[in-house]
C-alpha cells in the first residue's frame, strides 16, 4: 500500500517508519524542517507541501494526518478538500473532537472524498510495540485501510468501533480513563513517599508490577522513571492536558453520567500549574476571620 503521512513528529514519523517496515510506501510532509529532515534520514520519502503529497500518490489516494487537534487539523483538512479528488480518502489520526470529525466527514463527503477518524494510542513506544487504533468510518473505507491498520497495530490491536466520529469518541473516553489512572498512581506514590518509613518507591513499583491487581503498563513506565530519578527531581510538577479529558467531562455532564474521578483528575492538572492557589488563600483568610486561626505570611 502507498499512502501519504502529513505530520512527521513523534507520532507520525514513527508511524511512517512502522508502515515502511511492513513493506508499505509512505510519502510524508511536515511543516517543520527538522521533522522533514529526521523522517528523510529514516527512509521516508519526504515532500515539501500538501500539493507534493497529492502529486506523490496515485488515485485513489490515502492521506493520513498526524497533526495537532484544532486549527492545524482544520486547515489541513480544508486544504486537502481542495486538492484531493473523488474517491480519495483522508484519515485523521490526531486527537480531534468527535463532533469535528463528523462535520469534516460530511464536508469532504460532499466532494466525494471519504473520511476516517482513527484514535491512536501508544505514544513513542508505538514504533516497536505497535499502536492501539480505534477507527470510525464507513465499512468500505476501513476495509481499504486494513493493510495499514494491521501494519501499525500489534496483533488484535485495532477495531472498527462505528461510523464517523466514533473512533475519536472512543479515544476521548480512553484518555479520560488515562487521566484517572495517572492521578491515582500520582497520589498513591506521594502518600508512600510522605510516610516515615523511608520507603523505596522504585522497589514498590517493581514488586507491584508482578502479580499485583494494580499492575499495568503505566506502572512499568513509572518504575523506569523512578530508576532514572528516585525522587523525580528532574521532573516539573506542571501537568498539561490535551483537551480530551475536558471533553470527556463535558460529555459526562451532557449525558448526566457521574464521572467524579475523571473530573477530579482534570482539576488536579489545573492545580498543578499554580505557583500558589488563590482559593487556598481565600480559605486561610476566612479561617483567620471566623476562628482566629494563624495565617502563614510566607509559603512554608
Amino acid at each position: 500500500m502507498r499512502l501519504g503521512m502529513v505530520g512527521l513528529g513523534r507520532m507520525g514519523g514513527n508511524m511512517a517508519v512502522r508502515l515502511q517496515r511492513a513493506g508499505h510506501e509512505v510519502a510524508g510532509f511536515a511543516t517543520g524542517p527538522s521533522s522533514r529532515e529526521a523522517a528523510a534520514g529514516r527512509g521516508t520519502e519526504v515532500v515539501d507541501s500538501l500539493e507534493g503529497i497529492v502529486a506523490a500518490l496515485e488515485p485513489p489516494r490515502t492521506v493520513w494526518l498526524m497533526v495537532p487537534a484544532g486549527e492545524a487539523t482544520e486547515s489541513t483538512v480544508t486544504a486537502l478538500g481542495e486538492l484531493l479528488e473523488d474517491g480519495d480518502l483522508v484519515v485523521d489520526g490526531g486527537n480531534s473532537h468527535h463532533r469535528d470529525s463528523v462535520r469534516r466527514a460530511e464536508s469532504l463527503g460532499a466532494r466525494g472524498i471519504t473520511f476516517v477518524d482513527a484514535g491512536v494510542s501508544g505514544g513513542v513506544w508505538g514504533l516497536e510495540e505497535g499502536y492501539c487504533l480505534m477507527v470510525g468510518g464507513p465499512d468500505d473505507a476501513v476495509e481499504r485501510l486494513r493493510p495499514a491498520l494491521e501494519a501499525l497495530a500489534p496483533p488484535d490491536g485495532w477495531v472498527h468501533v462505528g461510523p464517523n466520529g466514533a473512533g475519536h469518541f472512543v479515544k476521548m473516553v480512553h484518555n479520560g480513563i488515562e487521566y484517572g489512572l495517572l492521578q491515582a498512581y500520582g497520589e498513591g506514590f506521594e502518600i508512600l513517599g510522605a510516610s516515615d518509613y523511608g520507603l523505596d518507591l522504585r522497589g514498590i513499583a517493581e514488586v507491584w508490577r508482578r502479580g499485583s491487581v494494580v499492575r499495568s503498563w503505566l506502572l512499568d513506565l513509572l518504575a523506569r522513571a523512578l530508576e532514572r530519578s528516585p525522587d523525580l527531581a528532574d521532573v516539573s510538577g506542571y501537568v498539561e492536558d490535551s483537551g480530551e479529558g475536558r471533553w470527556t467531562v463535558e460529555t459526562a455532564i451532557d449525558e448526566a453520567v457521574p464521572a467524579p474521578a475523571t473530573a477530579l483528575a482534570l482539576f488536579a492538572r489545573f492545580a498543578s500549574r499554580q505557583d500558589e492557589s488563590f482559593s487556598a488563600k481565600v480559605i486561610a483568610a476566612l479561617r483567620r476571620e471566623f476562628g482566629g486561626h494563624e495565617v502563614r505570611e510566607d509559603p512554608p
